[in-house]
């Protein structure tokens, strides 16, 4: 059975990530951009918020016996391919979970303004992906 609590304990954490990145984000890239302590709170919030929708992708495929994801960016196919989240959606949290790597695996130097994109628009992108999370579990 599909922990709730674990579900709700990671949504938790999302919502308190999106609510910051949303804070940063209103102070706009000009000012973003300058502040070295801000771009850090960001990528750490993206990256944490990234890795928990992981999670709970990894709880359901585990407790439904999906098949594994064979790397991070599978596992959201995987979610996909059980009519959990759409095609689009998929497609755009699977370049999130490239963009997770970029930050886990610093693979050259993060663009700033690259992160404050994702901050302005992709953040919808994790909110549905929690509501389609929510409705699949009983």
């Amino acid at each position: 059975m599909i922990s709730s609590d674990v579900i709700n304990a990671k949504i938790d954490l999302v919502d308190q990530n999106i609510r910051l990145l949303e804070e940063l984000k209103e102070q706009g890239y000009e000012s973003f951009s300058k502040n070295f302590r801000e771009i850090q709170a960001a990528k750490h919030s993206l990256q944490d918020s990234i890795e928990a929708c992981l999670d709970m992708d990894n709880n359901i495929i585990a407790e439904k016996s999906f098949r594994r994801g064979e790397d991070y960016k599978d596992i959201f196919s995987v979610i996909e391919e059980e009519g959990i989240i759409d095609a689009g959606l998929s497609a755009r949290l699977q370049e999130m979970a490239q963009f997770r790597n970029l930050l886990v695996q610093q693979y050259g130097r993060i663009d700033t303004g690259r992160l404050f994109i994702i901050m302005s628009k992709d953040l919808t992108d994790v909110e549905e992906f929690i509501k389609s999370t929510l409705s699949y579990i009983p």
